[in-house]
């Protein structure tokens, strides 16, 4: 049934490349937001949702009173500056986006206003100049990581318990990481396990680094979070397997693609958060007075199908306190 209603779902987007067909009829007579992802539509069908329930909070319904131009990049850089430009082009009142999307956009027009999530700094990335005062085009929900990686490490130090040696692999492009390693480092010496930290910069570095941190005795992995990590999901979650490490991610978007567990902001959340700023555009405010909000609701998301195939069994404790079973 599942593998159905995401068939349905790309059909109904038209393989990401085209607007509800109710809302595409009636752009003519009512606003147009457009929705960019620089990730693929499978998988996203919760966070359409949120987002049209966000919409719908804030008095707006798709195909009523709006109309909404869904685009999916899947994960290809150079589709996101086509779309990014699209959209711009196609005059949309407001774009929704995920972070890895906004510069593009903003390269495509300084003046469209945007609503975005993201994982990463968006003051130091300059998407917007401040949190209370966006200023500019742009605003958003933004879900940090850092506070939550001592507890990130405690969920993977659950998962396998029996591990004395757990590899952390982080993005070194990311400003964030020093700042989250020492967090990691201190949680795992007060529950008495060594932190093998393994920084890659480059697709290339990947193989080399499970290969390592296997050679050196880790038997578990925590992922931390940022754009290329994002983008290479598939790759590092293929990793994991091959090297039979129960692995801890921190965003769904990671267990959706056949990773094991992941702890960190609900996405969908967010989006519903989005659709709400979305609608307080559509009446007239504007992204540089609305402050950048931070991410408050977290989720806990296990992918039991990915356990069976590792042959790995979830700690009934885990399981029994996840908020989402992948099956």
């Amino acid at each position: 049934m599942l593998d159905l209603r995401r068939r349905d779902f790309i059909a109904l987007l038209g393989g990401g490349m085209a607007a509800w067909p109710i809302a595409a009829r009636a752009q003519g007579s009512m606003p147009t937001v457009g929705f960019l992802r620089s990730t693929t539509a499978v998988g996203s069908e919760a966070l359409v949702g949120a987002f049209r329930h966000g919409l719908n909070e804030a008095g707006f319904v798709e195909g009523q009173n709006v109309a909404v131009v869904y685009r999916w990049a899947d994960d290809r850089a150079d589709q996101v500056l086509e779309m990014a430009a699209e959209l711009v082009r196609r005059e949309v009142s407001v774009i929704v986006a995920n972070g890895i999307a906004v510069p593009a956009i903003k390269a495509a027009s300084a003046t469209v206003p945007i609503v975005f999530t993201t994982g990463f700094d968006p003051v130091r990335a300059g998407l917007v100049a401040g949190l209370n005062r966006p200023g500019g085009n742009a605003t958003g929900i933004v879900f940090t990581q850092t506070d939550l990686a001592a507890k990130q490490l405690g969920l993977v130090h659950e998962l396998a318990p029996k591990a004395a040696i757990i590899a952390v692999l982080g993005d070194a492009n990311q400003p964030e990481l020093e700042i989250e390693l020492r967090e990691i480092e201190a949680a795992g010496r007060a529950i008495n396990r060594q932190i093998l930290v393994a920084k890659v910069a480059s697709e290339h570095e990947l193989n080399p680094a499970f290969a390592a941190a296997v050679q050196q005795g880790a038997s578990a992995l925590m992922v931390r979070g940022g754009p290329f990590f994002l983008s290479r999901r598939r790759q590092l979650v293929a990793l994991a397997a091959r090297h039979a490490l129960p692995a801890g991610y921190i965003l769904r978007d990671f267990v959706e693609a056949g990773g094991l567990m992941s702890y960190g902001p609900s996405i969908a959340d967010a989006y519903r958060r989005v659709g709400i700023y979305v609608g307080r555009i559509l009446k007239g405010a504007k992204p540089a007075d609305l402050p950048v909000e931070m991410a408050t609701k977290f989720d806990l998301v296990i992918n039991l199908a990915t356990a069976k195939a590792m042959d790995f069994e979830i700690p009934p404790t885990l399981l029994a306190r996840a908020d989402e079973v992948i099956e």
